[in-house]
């Protein structure tokens, strides 16, 4: 099987909800296709999924290694840091990304998310109001988002 029908089967896997059955696909890969851009993604959303922050901590870390200018790396890098509690590398993370981070909306938004957490709560409203800006249903996320819960009257 050719490498897109191979991530295209994990992809199907996973949007089933089939985490255990795409991380299978992606194992066959052959290894000189195990690094690349699409399989780490797809890797790095299922354990995002699972809730294994170290794991896809470790693939977001080597992709923004083999991948610096791709904004996914560093989004995924830095959201597992501030799920471990490094809150203030992870938004490092972000600030030391690829100029293309400033076109995405999720990297206001999670500069906000991390600068509220930090205590930082004008530029945390600064960052959002850019999120919001660059995509209104980032509002509606804002509203549960448990990162935000000592600013949220102030959005």
């Amino acid at each position: 099987m050719i490498f897109e029908q191979q991530i295209r089967a994990a992809e199907g896997y996973f949007e089933l909800g089939m985490q255990t059955e795409a991380l299978a696909e992606l194992d066959r890969l052959p290894p000189e296709n195990q690094e690349r851009a699409e399989a780490l993604r797809m890797r790095i959303s299922i354990w995002l999924t699972l809730e294994d922050w170290t794991r896809a901590l470790k693939l977001s870390s080597r992709m923004c290694d083999l991948y610096p200018g791709e904004s996914f790396g560093f989004i995924h890098k830095a959201f597992c840091l501030h799920e471990l509690g490094a809150t203030t590398e992870a938004k490092q993370t972000l600030l030391d990304g690829p100029a293309g981070l400033l076109e995405e909306p999720i990297y206001y938004y999670n500069l906000g998310c991390y600068d509220a957490v930090l205590g930082n709560l004008e530029s945390a409203q600064a960052y959002l109001r850019a999120s919001f800006r660059l995509d209104k249903s980032l509002r509606d996320l804002a509203k549960g988002d448990p990162d935000l819960a000592g600013i949220r009257d102030l959005l």
